[in-house]
């Protein structure tokens, strides 16, 4: 279900690009903005775990600087059959971590120290095995497509903006749209598409909770783990830059109410909940 709800969110911002290119810009504007963002999100994939382990001051540790932590990756990454990611560290007292890496080959996760100091062993294997999930699921590059197309969408946004003011029309070719409705294609396309991306990122976390219960072997290990990094974050906020908050296991930016639209993660009591029915039907709870 996860999957399937993934692919038909892309396909929805697909069917926005499309429709919000022939509206804004036409079928040249929106080939040139794809093609601009496609360059951009490429760059920032390939190098996206220098630039977010650079940005969260994040510094790669031996196995003996962080026995521990080193000991449940490598056990964790075992289970999952996948390569023995880097392991870094984050000097802060909020507790988190994230994991980040183009494909498994090229993995890190990283912790903070704060995270160190309230989690059990079990505890923390349920985060680190999330963070595997989301390395094994290729979470990174679901992510960069969908940041592509939104990209897409908002440069095609600036486009017709900027065309609009210059006055600039394509009526003499026969392609000409009703200036209505490009107008709140512009003000709507890139909303909408930034609400479907972070769904999509809402969507893979829910994803990587249930493959890192399975990788780990009981979920109830990472709904404790959850419950203690949201009380730890909301008693130490982290100072992270916003563009990084989507790949931390629990939210620096977390909202409520109608701010849950605009969050990268499910709200914490959901995850949680499917966590304990999982616990459950395994006969953990």
């Amino acid at each position: 279900m996860n999957a399937m709800k993934t692919t038909f969110l892309l396909t929805v911002l697909t069917l926005i690009l499309v429709l919000g290119g022939g509206a804004l810009a036409g079928q040249g504007g929106m080939t040139v903005a794809l093609v601009l963002a496609a360059v951009m999100n490429l760059g920032a994939y390939w190098f996206s775990d220098k630039i977010v382990l650079r940005m969260s001051h994040a510094r790669e540790v031996s196995e003996a600087e962080a026995p521990e932590l080193h000991g449940v990756v490598r056990e964790l990454a075992q289970r999952a059959s996948l390569p023995m990611p880097k392991v870094y560290m984050i000097d802060d007292p909020s507790p988190n971590a994230f994991a980040t890496g183009r494909n498994p080959q090229h993995a890190a996760v990283a912790a903070t120290t704060g995270i160190m100091g309230i989690l059990s062993r079990d505890e923390l294997a349920g985060v680190m095995a999330h963070e595997l999930a989301h390395v094994g699921n290729r979470d990174i590059l679901i992510g960069s497509i969908a940041a592509t197309i939104a990209g897409a969408i908002s440069m095609l946004a600036n486009m017709a903006q900027w065309a609009m003011i210059f006055g600039h029309n394509r009526d003499n070719e026969g392609q000409g749209g009703n200036p209505v409705a490009a107008i709140l294609m512009m003000i709507l396309a890139p909303i909408a598409a930034m609400l479907v991306q972070m769904a999509i990122s809402r969507s893979r976390e829910f994803g990587a909770d249930a493959g890192g219960a399975k990788i780990c072997g009981n979920p109830m290990w990472l709904a404790n783990a959850l419950r203690k990094l949201q009380r730890g974050v909301a008693m130490r906020p982290m100072d992270v830059n916003p563009s990084t908050a989507h790949m931390y296991i629990v939210s620096p930016l977390s909202a409520g109410g109608i701010g849950s639209l605009f969050s990268t993660h499910p709200p914490m009591e959901l995850r949680v909940q499917r966590l304990e029915e999982m616990a459950a039907a395994w006969g953990r709870a």
